[in-house]
């Protein structure tokens, strides 16, 4: 089982050789007040925490949320200056976040981590925890306001039928596909569920996630992120530059020319039909045609870029390792 490159400096404390099967997870979440594991306290407030290490961002309505190490949480109201969350119940490495609406979001992350928020990002509160079992929660997708899914490494599955008050553990994968690392989950218009997995991998869903059928891409590297366009287009990218572009809810996939073999990382789609894509030294591909063609360009500080999100205004805001890069 290869381990990707990029995830292991993403989070530099992901001790992958060390995690454990699905099955042997426990099976009830662990609140922060019922434990004395050192990542389920509350984060620090600190002044450097817009140069930690940010893997996601999401929009709850013009603000931008983003999250990354140590339990960072940072808000932007005009996506130049980041301040953090009044309250995040822990300290892990968070990894996704996603907002349903202005208000109601999510985030997730290290140790089994599920926080909700009901005020834009201001307070946190942890639903789900597994201190001490070494299963990252990968990303993080709601596709309806009650049910959602969380995924992990070697198939490992956390899903909800009602809004995050419960959980329970699963697996995705059969025969060659059975343990492979699931690092992005999304959902096209029509509701269909897609994940970005390991060795080129991407699992879809047609019934909310109740069956998966797998996919195998031209590349055997993993694919890291994966986005749905507003015209319904599908593209998901990953390792050495490989980009996939589906423009039938994913029944069938095309390899996109990017010009580039750094490995990419995230995906930011525009209501007009644009997108940008980023990824490791600076890498930054945009599109003005629903991700037919790219043009390439490099970040002269060649930060490996994590992800990348539209401030509402078309003007994009990149993250990386070193926290918020200035556009």
């Amino acid at each position: 089982m290869q381990v990707s490159k990029f995830l292991m400096m993403l989070v530099l404390m992901l001790v992958l050789a060390g995690s454990k099967a699905a099955g042997e997870l426990a099976a009830s979440p662990v609140p922060a007040k019922r434990s004395n594991w050192p990542t389920l306290q509350p984060a620090r407030i600190v002044s450097h925490a817009s140069q930690a290490p940010l893997l996601a961002a999401a929009r709850a309505g013009q603000r931008i949320v983003a999250v990354g190490d140590h339990g960072v949480i940072l808000l932007s109201d005009d996506g130049v200056r980041f301040r953090q969350a009044k309250l995040v119940p822990v300290r892990v490495m968070l990894t996704s976040v996603q907002f349903l609406d202005e208000r109601v979001g999510y985030a997730a992350g290290h140790d089994g981590v599920v926080l909700a928020t009901r005020d834009g990002g201001e307070t946190w509160a942890l639903r789900h925890a597994l201190p001490g079992q070494e299963q990252p929660i990968l990303a993080l997708h709601f596709d309806t306001l009650s049910h959602g899914i969380a995924v992990g490494l070697y198939g490992w599955v956390l899903e909800t039928q009602d809004g995050g008050s419960s959980w329970t553990q699963g697996h995705i994968g059969e025969g060659d596909n059975t343990d492979h690392h699931l690092y992005h989950v999304f959902s096209s218009a029509q509701g269909t569920l897609f994940i970005a997995a390991e060795a080129g991998v991407i699992y879809r869903s047609s019934d909310h996630g109740k069956t998966w059928a797998a996919q195998q891409m031209g590349s055997q590297g993993s694919l890291w992120h994966g986005a749905a366009m507003a015209d319904g287009t599908l593209l998901v990218c990953g390792m050495r530059g490989h980009l996939y572009r589906s423009r039938d809810d994913g029944h069938h996939w095309e390899e996109v020319a990017t010009g580039t073999t750094e490995s990419l990382t995230g995906i930011a789609a525009y209501a007009n039909n644009a997108v940008t894509v980023v990824g490791m030294a600076g890498t930054v591909l945009q599109s003005t045609d629903a991700g037919q063609t790219f043009r390439l360009r490099q970040r002269p500080e060649r930060e490996p870029l994590t992800a990348a999100i539209d401030d509402g205004k078309q003007h994009l805001v990149l993250l990386s390792l070193a926290g918020q890069i200035a556009p």
